[in-house]
């Protein structure tokens, strides 16, 4: 129940009169806000009693309208009760729709869903990489389905949220949508942004993921080993666009760089740092984290070669990089014509960076972490976690000390 409510009847005094018979006003408060509505009925002040908000004497008058007042009171109070029996928020625009029986729009979820999708749209590549826009599309997509498959309709009052939902939710992403546990999570947390939405805005009193947990499972991410980091770097590719992704591939097992910052880096991010070798200054596009890393010689020889390059002069950056969804084509068939089994995706090359470039050659993981640019240093603890030709180095030193 709101911490603060009243109820007032009062005269309200038409502008330019000054007559001594004055229309009543009945005003609602709560919680620091205040409607007035009108009774309907005028009275004469001398016949008034402010204190009790109720006309004086016994006559037959004054006895009609006090009862008029008290069933719009009552009335009140019951509009009160209603709000809290149904779970709702009790406010002055509630409690007035309800006595004047103004209909009250109910507010969707689909359509506060796409209200933030259009603001997102507004913000990509500004604040927002343009697969953040595309997962909560396809966010909006599944819920949209959840919805025809559990009630055969395609929007819901937020209202009718519930903890029940958000399970059922998770089931049918799992088993009808075959989601992995990740992906699933990441789908509903999503959502739970939406519903975020509605609380801060008021709209919703109770949280429906009220104690629903979201754990994400650990990926053992897959990385590049150094003698396949070699095989790539040797390969003599004839075909241009080749050359050209393999070439950014290894650019960015170099710098950890993630895509979209590689696409976007540009020659003015790149400049002397504090040892007096070349470094690049950027902002990851994903978190806008300052990044600081020295660029290693096989990273600064990639971008001597194509300083000069016409995509480069025209655009502004340091490597003319195609699609995400072209490198991870190309990336397949660079990594069959090298003989690698595994799965080579753009990503690998970060992965890699913080493995087999700097973890497994001894780089302290504090240090690789700012160069990834982590919010914290659990997120680059995952990394740590598959080294094993590491594990094998540090317990073979162990070995040796405990045999002295």
């Amino acid at each position: 129940m709101n911490s603060r409510f009243s109820l007032l009847f009062y005269f309200k005094k038409p502008k330019n009169e000054n007559g001594k018979v004055l229309p009543i006003y009945m005003r609602i408060s709560t919680d620091n806000k205040r409607t007035e509505i009108s009774t309907q009925r005028k009275w004469d002040v001398s016949r008034w009693n402010s204190a009790a908000g109720r006309a004086i004497g016994t006559k037959e008058d004054a006895r009609s309208l006090n009862a008029y007042l008290d069933t719009l009171q009552y009335k009140v109070y019951e509009a009160q009760r209603q709000l809290i029996a149904n779970n709702e928020i009790v406010t002055v625009e509630q409690l007035r729709a309800l006595l004047l029986g103004e209909k009250k729009k109910a507010i969707m979820l689909i359509e506060i869903f796409e209200k933030h999708n259009q603001q997102l749209q507004q913000l990509v590549n500004k604040e927002f990489a343009p697969c953040t826009l595309k997962r909560y599309e396809t966010s909006k997509c599944h819920t949209i389905s959840f919805l025809q498959w559990k009630y055969k309709k395609s929007d819901i009052e937020i209202n009718k949220l519930s903890y029940e939902f958000v399970t059922e939710f998770e089931f049918w992403l799992k088993s009808v949508r075959n989601c992995n546990h990740n992906s699933a999570v990441k789908y509903i947390g999503n959502l739970k942004k939406i519903v975020n939405i509605c609380l801060k805005n008021g709209w919703l009193q109770r949280d429906p993921f009220l104690g629903y947990k979201m754990n994400k499972r650990e990926v053992i991410r897959e990385v590049l080993t150094q003698d396949e980091i070699t095989s790539i770097q040797n390969k003599d590719f004839k075909i241009e666009r080749l050359t050209l992704v393999k070439d950014t591939f290894l650019f960015s097992c170099y710098t950890g760089l993630a895509y979209a910052d590689v696409k976007k880096l540009k020659q003015s991010e790149i400049s002397v740092g504090i040892d007096g070798g070349v470094w690049i200054f950027t902002k990851r596009m994903k978190t806008e984290i300052p990044t600081r890393l020295p660029l290693l010689p096989q990273a600064l020889r990639i971008l001597d070669k194509y300083k000069n390059h016409p995509v480069c002069l025209n655009k502004d950056v340091v490597l003319p990089t195609l699609s995400n969804q072209k490198m991870n084509a190309y990336l397949k068939e660079i990594g069959d014509l090298c003989g690698i089994q595994k799965r080579i995706t753009f990503h690998m090359a970060r992965h890699t960076f913080a493995t087999t470039v700097t973890l497994t050659n001894g780089v302290p993981i504090e240090t690789v972490s700012k160069m990834l640019g982590h919010r914290n240093l659990k997120t680059t603890q995952h990394y740590a976690k598959i080294i094993d030709k590491k594990i094998s180095e540090d317990m073979h030193a162990l070995k040796l000390k405990l045999e002295l």
